[in-house]
């Protein structure tokens, strides 16, 4: 193993909450090359880096949603044709959770677009979640904002990881959305974290930001009380009638930096790559692995974005010679 001793502290791979703005936007800066073997090395010591875990994402209440995220094709204040929908049934999600996990999927993730949870909507979603977890694979919800009863009864229904993204950083974070604060998102993982939920974390770049808002939302994520155990990355999809639909896409380069950055100060979280993946060359991605990313959304489609299908995806891990996890992790 490469001798860290006289390296930079961080290569130690020890979890740290105590990072500045000033560190991160340095890791940033590195040489290309030298980043990603400095995430490599943090990888390695956590992870099998021949290992890929697979999640599958269905949506099961789309549009109609509150809030106004400039990327969202799903809010209701922006208007980009999509029909909204009503709660689907559980028979359907169990359906889709038994291809995905015939598919080679490990975790089966059920996004709702709400701003927040209803209290009437939980014995649906418990019987979701339930089923779900009979088949043998990890449980993730994304249902909007929480509180702390709801937490625990998504708990104790089974779910293993609630997703709640900062989006951006807290600085940045006006221009994205206004219908609900930085702090609404860090009162729901606090809710989350203290219903014994793993957390799932992340954000999305390429909606214009700069450099030093893509450090700033790692910052926040690194410096959490506990590092979400899944950090997903998102490439922005720029969706027409959305208010960031004319949006520029984010180097390759630039992006792959994101994902070694991510890796280095979220040491033992599963970085995710996912939506965009969909406009990424199979070198890009490879890249992404080599820079930290060990998981991925597959399935052909992420809610209402595309994904490549899993045709392609087995065949990119067959030539890469990387192999999915199993399909359950404790």
């Amino acid at each position: 193993m490469h001798d860290v001793s006289s390296g930079p502290a961080h290569l130690a791979g020890l979890p740290r909450h105590d990072w500045t703005g000033a560190q991160i936007e340095a890791l940033f800066a590195l040489p290309f090359t030298e980043l990603l073997f400095q995430a490599a090395i943090v990888h390695r010591q956590r992870f099998d880096p021949t290992e890929i875990q697979l999640s599958q994402l269905l949506s099961i209440k789309t549009g109609g949603c509150a809030e106004n995220c400039g990327y969202c094709s799903q809010s209701a204040h922006h208007d980009t044709g999509l029909a909204a929908t009503r709660l689907i049934d559980a028979a359907t999600v169990l359906a889709n959770a038994r291809a995905a996990r015939e598919a080679g999927a490990g975790r089966f993730c059920m996004g709702a677009a709400w701003r927040d949870l209803k209290d009437r909507d939980i014995p649906a979603l418990a019987e979701m979640i339930e089923g779900v977890k009979a088949l043998g694979l990890e449980t993730c919800a994304t249902l909007g904002m929480l509180q702390p009863h709801q937490a625990v009864a998504l708990r104790d229904a089974g779910l293993d990881f609630y997703n709640h993204n900062l989006d951006t950083s807290e600085a940045d974070y006006a221009r994205v959305v206004t219908t609900r604060t930085y702090q609404e998102r860090l009162d729901t993982l606090a809710n989350v974290r203290a219903a014994g939920l793993k957390v799932c974390c992340g954000g999305i770049v390429g909606m214009g930001e700069t450099r030093a808002a893509r450090a700033g939302l790692l910052l926040s994520l690194a410096n959490l009380p506990e590092h979400p155990e899944s950090l997903p990355i998102n490439a922005l999809v720029p969706i027409p009638g959305t208010p960031l639909g004319g949006s520029d896409p984010i180097d390759g380069l630039e992006f792959v930096r994101t994902i070694a950055v991510a890796r280095i100060v979220c040491p033992g979280a599963m970085v995710r790559l996912s939506a965009g993946r969909e406009g990424m060359s199979r070198e890009l991605q490879a890249l992404c692995f080599m820079a930290g990313a060990n998981s991925m959304f597959v399935g052909g489609q992420l809610l209402t974005t595309p994904l490549p299908g899993m045709d392609a995806d087995r065949a990119l891990l067959s030539d890469l010679g990387m192999r999915p996890t199993a399909a359950a992790q404790a």
